[in-house]
């Protein structure tokens, strides 16, 4: 018989750590499908895309090659190569083969340089609104999250004066994520020189920089952070693939860093997971080297239905969003409708309670703020189709006019 859940002891920071509010707010979606529910789930961050033909075609290739077996654990010396090749192209660095490590995902890069770096003691400074691993990262490398809170005010973006504010002795890392889940933010290069600034009388604080959505990009330029005067040295770059070229389940990410945090990094995938697929990194191999045409035309929809839905956000009394400038994310603030009564009398007190509403009795599935600790808003992606998002957004139109 298995032992009752009660008397396994855990490790303490797994007990504490809490579960992903978007792969929960997943999963509550489905197992409404399942019984019947018509959902619009806009929880999720994936493209609705098929992955482009030639990377497929790379990937099929692979096996039938035989490209079945291990590889080197940083990655195949030809997607790494291929890696700087992109950061030599599109963000004018300089990196070598020995400086890049390739995983099973961004969200495994970006916990290999939080463990490489953080330990005991430590904090993490964490910009709020966040993507929900963040502060989880931090606090199962031992290091304490410490989150900045920006406001809508400042369309989610962290100034010089807060950053500055927030620095202390044992800050060691700062989390950044431009183009951001869960906001669309795009910091201007101007911003992220002014925080680069201020980091530079910091030498003890590095960043580690998200750059997943750096080609989902409207009407902005992004730059990537190691590219200001003197950020290049303490600065561990996270890219992937899942976005860009909508291969969410290829599951292949990577980072650049100097090389020590690099060798860290790969130390600690070496013991945890090795490479990743070998069939995935040929397939990588093929997205940074095919024309860039099927990432342009998923660009140019979901900014099409960026439009679209802030358009008819903006159109309810009581909603505040920024325009995002990247990713597929709308980031509301519906305080304002916090202190409502739904029409069967239930509260809604907070922006969880307003998601569960929608979910339960309009069918749409979102994501609450306090998962991204800026409980004022709640996170609504726009990677679906139009009509799932005209569908979804009447359903809310109608959810909140319903409330009293």
């Amino acid at each position: 018989m298995s032992p009752s859940t009660t008397t396994i002891r855990f490790n303490e920071r797994v007990d504490a750590m809490q579960p992903s509010a978007t792969l929960a707010m997943k999963s509550r979606a489905e197992e409404r499908r399942r019984q019947g529910h018509p959902v619009v789930a806009l929880s999720a961050g994936e493209p609705d895309f098929d992955t482009p033909e030639p990377i497929s075609n790379a990937g099929v290739q692979a096996i039938r090659n035989g490209f079945t077996h291990y590889t080197e654990n940083p990655g195949i010396l030809e997607l790494r190569e291929a890696i700087c090749d992109k950061f030599d192209r599109d963000n004018d660095l300089s990196y070598t083969p020995e400086q890049v490590v390739c995983s099973n995902g961004a969200k495994q890069s970006l916990a290999l340089a939080i463990h490489a770096l953080c330990d005991e003691g430590d904090e993490v400074l964490v910009p709020a609104p966040y993507w929900v691993s963040y502060p989880e990262m931090a606090r199962f490398s031992g290091a304490t999250p410490v989150e900045i809170s920006t406001g809508v005010e400042n369309e989610y973006r962290l100034t010089p004066e807060m950053l500055e504010d927030a620095i202390t002795e044992r800050t060691r890392v700062l989390f950044l994520c431009t183009p951001s889940n869960p906001t669309g933010t795009v910091y201007p290069p101007e911003e992220l020189a002014a925080l680069a600034d201020v980091l530079r009388d910091h030498e003890h604080v590095f960043v580690v920089s998200d750059e997943i959505y750096e080609h989902v990009i409207y009407d902005a330029e992004h730059r990537a952070f190691a590219s200001f005067p003197g950020m290049k040295d303490r600065t561990i770059t996270v890219n992937g693939f899942s976005k860009a070229y909508a291969m969410t389940g290829w599951r292949l990410g990577y980072l650049a860093a100097p090389e020590p945090i690099a060798q860290a990094a790969a130390k600690i995938q070496g013991q945890f997971t090795s490479a990743p697929c070998s069939i995935t990194q040929k397939a990588g191999v093929a997205a940074l080297k095919m024309d860039k045409g099927p990432v342009r035309d998923m660009v140019a929809a979901f900014r099409r239905r960026r439009d679209a839905v802030l358009k008819r956000l903006r159109a309810i009394d009581g909603v505040r969003c920024p325009t995002p400038e990247g990713a597929f994310y709308l980031y509301p603030d519906v305080s304002n409708f916090f202190g409502a009564e739904a029409p069967d009398g239930s509260p809604i007190e907070d922006s969880d309670d307003l998601c569960f509403y929608l979910l339960e009795e309009h069918d749409v599935a979102l994501v609450p703020g306090p998962a991204f600790g800026e409980p004022d808003g709640l996170r609504l992606s726009y990677a679906s189709s139009m009509e799932d998002l005209e569908t979804a957004l009447d359903r809310i139109e109608d959810g909140l006019a319903a409330l009293r």
